[in-house]
């Protein structure tokens, strides 16, 4: 096993991102300190298993071939419905192969299979039983209450918004930092229908990359606990509400999860759409209005340079070199500021020559959260209509729940970054 300063950059950001979040504590004197040890224990342990056991590659082997096969199968049915523009059989001859790849047809029917897939095995219990599992391991391991517990291990699979509709009968009763933990970790982790998504768009440039994306959003979650315990300490004689684990999220049948869990990745599969068009167009608005100003270092000013600029020390902190940190700081500040998904977009698409496998890793891990603006009034609406009793206390946490969340990830990132770098390799 290697070690280098690399590592050591990434321990200095672990303490300075918890002293971050300190800074906002309700409660300064309650530092979690136990709570610490474990759930980075947790995720270091999860780690050591995924990528130094050797058995467990094969599991990472079979979800990157399980990620192939999706994308195969979707296709089909893509091609079914749209026939050459989902890339089956061009009527005319191909000059250019690359200008076949359609971002609509390529990758967003996926997020319909996975959706549909997702209800269906949560129906054959399946997807509930794995769920159930990780949250034996987070209340044992991180002395969280059976509701908290499954919320956050359910977040690890399910949407921000699907998670509390899992223990909706005990919402009224989570104390204001079991609320926040919640909303933290909603935020910190993504959906397994997008999941599966972005996976596809690394694909070619990171080796692997199925199975990062996976341990990322499962290694954020006990991330996203201990941030938030950290800025709303739980108060003495609050929390801990025991759950049966009896979940409210049900379906009729099977093809009733299908039809369900189809029509709700149909309306992610439309967010997604339109937040890409609005957003990206909003980049390219930015950078006309930016274009009048003089140049600085020889080159324009753009959104990306501003925000590779402002990004860059968190970066670092995550381990990145200090000379690629301008790029990874733009990807950090695009994932904040347009969503995830344009973030891993523009991931995927820089060249492998133009930046190195280790901070590309390292950017997969940072970026792999749902924390971005937009996603505060997705969960005020949210939360609003399961617990509307509770409205306000959302929007008085919502925004500290959106740093918490987004430094979530870039933790999770500096928690890898510390580790030996050979431990990841294939």
């Amino acid at each position: 096993m290697t070690y280098g300063f690399h590592n050591i950059q990434s321990l200095i950001g672990i303490a300075v991102m918890l002293f971050a979040c300190w800074v906002l504590s309700e409660n300064k004197r309650k530092f979690p300190f136990v709570l610490t040890i474990g759930a980075i224990g947790v995720q270091v342990g999860l780690i050591l298993l995924f990528f130094g056991v050797p058995q467990a590659q094969i599991v990472l082997d079979a979800v990157n071939s399980a990620v192939d096969g999706l994308a195969l199968a979707t296709r089909q049915g893509t091609q079914f419905v749209f026939g050459y523009l989902g890339g089956g059989n061009q009527p005319y001859q191909v000059v250019n192969q690359g200008g076949l790849f359609v971002f609509a047809f390529e990758v967003l029917p996926l997020i319909l299979v996975i959706s549909a897939l997702s209800a269906l095995l949560w129906h054959w219990h399946i997807l509930k039983w794995i769920t159930q599992a990780f949250g034996f391991l987070f209340q044992k391991t991180m002395g969280l209450g059976g509701a908290s517990a499954l919320a956050v291990a359910t977040n690890i699979f399910l949407g921000m918004i699907e998670s509390p509709i899992v223990i909706k009968a005990y919402l009224s009763k989570l104390s204001r930092s079991e609320v926040f933990m919640m909303m933290v970790v909603g935020l910190a982790t993504v959906a397994g229908s997008t999941m599966v998504a972005y996976a596809l768009i690394l694909r070619d440039v990171l080796p692997n990359a199925a199975g990062h994306v996976l341990v990322a959003s499962i290694l954020s979650a006990p991330a996203g606990v201990l941030l938030s315990r950290v800025i709303v300490p739980e108060k003495e004689g609050e929390g801990g509400y025991y759950a049966d684990y009896d979940s409210s999220l049900k379906y009729d049948s099977a093809i009733d999860a299908i039809v369900k869990g189809t029509s709700d990745g149909l309306m992610v599969v439309m967010n997604i759409s339109a937040i890409l068009i609005v957003f990206v167009a909003l980049v390219s608005l930015v950078n006309v209005m930016l274009s009048g100003l003089p140049l600085v270092g020889g080159e324009a000013v753009t959104l990306e340079r501003i925000l590779g600029i402002a990004f860059s020390p968190l970066a670092w902190l995550i381990g990145v070199p200090w000379e690629e940190a301008q790029k990874a700081g733009w990807i950090l500040g695009v994932k904040l500021t347009l969503t995830e998904f344009v973030a891993f977009l523009k991931l995927g698409a820089i060249p492998a020559t133009e930046m190195s496998e280790r901070t590309r890793m390292l950017l997969t891990y940072a970026i792999c959260g749902f924390a971005n603006i937009g996603s505060v009034g997705i969960t005020v609406t949210g939360l609003s209509v399961l617990m509307p009793e509770r409205r306000e206390e959302v929007l008085s946490l919502v925004w500290k729940a959106l740093f918490a969340g987004f430094v979530a990830t870039c933790l999770t990132a500096a928690v890898v970054g510390a580790l030996p770098s050979n431990l990841f390799a294939r």
